[in-house]
């Protein structure tokens, strides 16, 4: 992946190299309601994908770590699952996964869709990030979506419920007061070594990378019950000498009828998905990728811990 191209909001080129002793170097998580823009703010913030995102809900399943040069300070920002009511055991994991990363961070930094405001799910994360009493950053997203005059009422709402020390007006779809949150950030970060290679911009596997990609093309692309009822894995990952990679996936769904949505008509709903997948890897990871895909149907999939595990999930009881 390379992480010179199209640099967001801040400049990157200010990332200098320090010495050990004057480096910063913290954890912020990144928490909010499910589709509030968590995923696609993590993108822009890092000036390159590394976590994917979707229009429907519930799209980010684990905790994924983008790291961030800026002034000289290393934002590891953690994209966390959207909380919500869970059902599932794979609902419950991926909530306990967006709580434990609020609860391990330097920094909380609840991000809320302006368009939708003060909604329950959000009210059920304010209480809870009110009992822990520790000082929150709010971010009120899809600002460009909303009359000016809606924003600072809510935002007092949302001081009034919690102990929130810094409030920002953002855009992260276009771009927009991300400067000012990064300057910010990278002053909050507590003195430190920093936690990974100045170079790296995620912690995120090639193999986990290519599944994400693959369930992403998926949640595009299908409609119906099929996208939150589908999981990917990679199989095989296999090098070849001209510099291309195999790689095998297979997709898991949980009823016959998913699966044969999923296929569709030929074959043609998984090739499409297939292509358009390839096309994004092959950018992502500057190499031509050979991709295999294979559909299953495994009933009870998202209750089973081996599932789970694969998708970097802590098993609950």
């Amino acid at each position: 992946m390379s992480d010179d191209e199209d640099r967001p909001a801040a400049d990157r080129g200010d990332a200098t190299t320090v010495s050990a002793g004057d480096t910063r170097c913290g954890l912020v998580a990144v928490v909010g309601a499910p589709n509030a823009g968590k995923s696609t703010l993590v993108n822009a913030l890092a000036g390159t994908k590394v976590t994917i995102v979707s229009p429907k809900p519930q799209t980010t399943r684990f905790r994924i770590r983008a790291v961030v040069m800026h002034r000289g300070a290393q934002i590891v920002l953690v994209d966390t699952p959207g909380i919500f009511a869970p059902r599932r055991r794979l609902d419950r994991a991926m909530v306990a996964a967006a709580w434990s990363g609020a609860q391990d961070a330097d920094r909380t930094l609840l991000i809320v869709d302006a368009r939708a405001g003060l909604t329950e799910a959000v009210r059920a994360i304010v209480e809870r990030l009110a009992q822990a009493k520790r000082p929150v950053w709010v971010a009120l997203n899809k600002v460009d979506l909303v009359d000016p005059p809606r924003l600072l009422p809510l935002a007092a709402e949302l001081s009034a419920l919690l102990p929130v020390e810094e409030t920002f007006m953002v855009s992260a779809e276009k771009s927009r007061g991300l400067d000012r949150l990064l300057d910010k950030l990278a002053g909050d970060m507590p003195p430190g070594p920093y936690l990974f290679p100045e170079d790296e911009l995620s912690d995120l596997p090639n193999r986990m990378l290519v599944a994400e990609i693959v369930r992403e093309q998926i949640l595009r692309q299908t409609h119906e019950e099929v996208p939150h009822h589908a999981t990917v894995e990679t199989e095989n990952w296999q090098e070849r000498k001209d510099g291309s990679v195999r790689v095998d996936c297979t997709v898991y769904v949980a009823r016959p009828t998913q699966k044969a949505i999923l296929i569709g008509d030929g074959g043609a709903r998984i090739k499409a998905i297939g292509q358009s997948a390839r096309r994004e890897l092959e950018g992502l990871l500057e190499r031509r990728v050979h991709l295999f895909l294979n559909v299953k149907d495994r009933p009870g999939w998202d209750e089973e811990r081996g599932r789970l595990r694969a998708l970097g999930l802590e098993e609950l009881d």
